[in-house]
């Protein structure tokens, strides 16, 4: 026979069981109306990429990642463009991306480079350590993989100084093909509202739920494409404040859309169907006005670090 547990091993137990039953409070994983059909992840693959392709921005490291046949150079300029945008807006950054890749367009130029000549080109983006730790990962390319950029998500995460799980992402989807999710601020709130998910994005299981679909989601025929869509789709349309509904592409699969219609609709009957004072009527017309901003309710903020990715592109 074993030996008896220790009241510390069964309290640690229980513990343990405590913590996945709140976890499971939070956001059940069987949950269906917190995923996708099959039905409604074709549907929406088919509707943002179609909005994307009439819809994107012209930015300088979309037009190298299409254009650039060398992988190892393709994945540089899509590695520099994805720390930069970490905690800094698009339009600050094009000028600094634009003048780094003429000073230095591959990785050995960079590799080459001072730390003063780096931190030089930084100037002005903040939080040099972000360049400092691309320089440190040009060196490490160069020297120890012969120049050769790791081809997977979780080799660029393992082996590259300053890459987290959604930078390795969106290099390896945007450059190699993989089929791999991204999640940065952008999806998170695209997600929650599309799913109509109000829980802390920052707790593990929700972060892990949030992964979980946009890995599901992403379209394998057109990987870098898709990220890019979500992100961008956070970026110009479902926007922190004041999101432009009638002009979204999956407005049809929002959760949270669909859940504030309904509450105005509410709202408005019951201001239609009852005789009301001016004092309550005035009540009510505010009441209206806050379900008008329901739709803020599922957009929480997630710091921007090396393993999130930036909440502004």
């Amino acid at each position: 026979m074993g030996r008896p547990a220790s009241k510390k091993t069964k309290k640690k137990t229980v513990k343990k069981e405590e913590k996945s039953k709140a976890c499971e409070d939070i956001l059940p994983p069987s949950s269906l109306y917190h995923s996708f059909t099959t039905q409604e992840t074709v549907e929406l693959r088919k509707c943002l990429l179609t909005w994307y392709d009439k819809c994107k921005r012209n930015l300088p490291w979309r037009s190298l990642a299409n254009t650039e046949l060398d992988l190892d150079r393709r994945a540089y300029a899509v590695w520099v463009s994805e720390i930069m945008l970490q905690q800094t807006q698009v339009a600050t950054v094009i000028d600094y991306y634009n003048r780094w890749m003429k000073t230095w367009p591959t990785l050995d130029d960079l590799a080459s480079a001072s730390l003063e000549e780096v931190n030089e080109k930084w100037s002005g983006l903040g939080y040099y350590s972000r360049g400092r730790r691309l320089q440190e990962g040009a060196k490490k390319v160069v020297t120890e993989f012969g120049g050769r950029m790791p081809r997977i998500a979780e080799e660029l995460q393992k082996l590259l100084p300053g890459v987290g799980r959604y930078t390795a992402g969106a290099i390896a989807s945007i450059s190699y093909g993989q089929a791999t999710g991204v999640v940065d601020g952008n999806v998170i709130r695209v997600l929650c509202r599309l799913r109509c998910i109000g829980a802390n994005s920052g707790s593990p299981a929700v972060a892990d739920k949030l992964w979980d679909l946009a890995n599901h989601l992403v379209d394998p025929e057109r990987p870098g494409d898709f990220n890019q869509a979500m992100m961008e789709l956070g970026a110009t349309v479902c926007t922190p404040k004041k999101p432009r509904c009638t002009e979204c592409p999956l407005q049809s699969q929002c959760r949270a859309y669909e859940k504030v219609e309904a509450d105005l609709t509410s709202a408005a009957a019951n201001l239609t169907n009852r005789n009301l004072d001016p004092k309550s009527a005035a009540g009510d017309i505010e009441e209206c006005a806050f379900k008008l901003k329901l739709i803020q309710f599922c957009c929480p903020r997630v710091p921007s670090d090396k393993n999130t990715g930036t909440a502004f592109k």
